[in-house]
């Protein structure tokens, strides 16, 4: 029988939890995007900035690392950028949450970042992990992962044609969920502990590799 593609929706952990979510970082949205490459074109009718060689971008607390990165801007100045990686490699994504001392950060062949909707969609080799400071707390692993910074939500999906990859074997959607005790920082109008929940056990698969630094500069 075909594999079919198989879909994971999770919420984050403070959603679980029954607190309110902190999305990704409020500020981020109104920041300007700085953009360092050894290259660009622009194309002023169409409005779009194409960098290439060593892309990196910051806007805000969000910093994206790739080979090469397409920006468009619509009338109402939202952006939009399709950032990819060399051939072999993964563009990498970084972003810190509103209101505590968590990231979320992320790596895929292609990372496509949404400034109206306000979402982060990570392809192929997918990988994407939720820090707290500097410590993995978790993680997940599938062909395609869209993360929604509005509801604090993400969307994993496997597939047989990623099968055989060591981010995701057998083109299965593969997690790790840490426990969660107690609120990991302060939040508006202080924070209250949340109940201890169970770690789901995923199937047989390696860990992803900790993450504490950025990565190396794609070459």
């Amino acid at each position: 029988m075909k594999n079919k593609t198989a879909s994971l929706t999770l919420a984050l952990l403070l959603g679980l939890a029954g607190m309110a979510p902190a999305g990704a970082e409020r500020a981020d949205r109104n920041k300007p995007m700085n953009v360092e490459a050894d290259s660009l074109r622009y194309d002023d009718l169409q409005q779009t900035s194409i960098f290439t060689g060593k892309v990196v971008v910051t806007k805000g607390t969000i910093i994206i690392r790739g080979a090469k990165m397409v920006v468009k801007q619509d009338p109402e100045g939202f952006q939009f950028g399709t950032v990819t990686a060399e051939a072999g490699k993964q563009a990498y994504f970084k972003q810190k949450r509103d209101g505590v001392d968590e990231y979320i950060e992320g790596e895929a062949e292609t990372i496509e970042y949404d400034g109206k909707a306000d979402k982060v969609k990570f392809i192929g080799r997918a990988e994407m992990r939720r820090l707290r400071g500097a410590t993995i707390n978790d993680e997940t692993s599938g062909s395609v992962i869209t993360y929604d910074n509005t509801n604090d939500q993400f969307t994993v999906e496997g597939g047989a044609s990623a099968g055989g990859t060591p981010s995701n074997p057998g083109g299965r959607v593969r997690a790790t969920l840490a426990p969660r005790a107690a609120a990991s920082g302060p939040a508006a109008g202080g924070a209250r502990a949340t109940p201890t929940l169970p770690a789901p056990q995923p199937a047989a698969s390696a860990r992803l590799r900790s993450s504490t630094a950025l990565p190396p500069e794609t070459r």
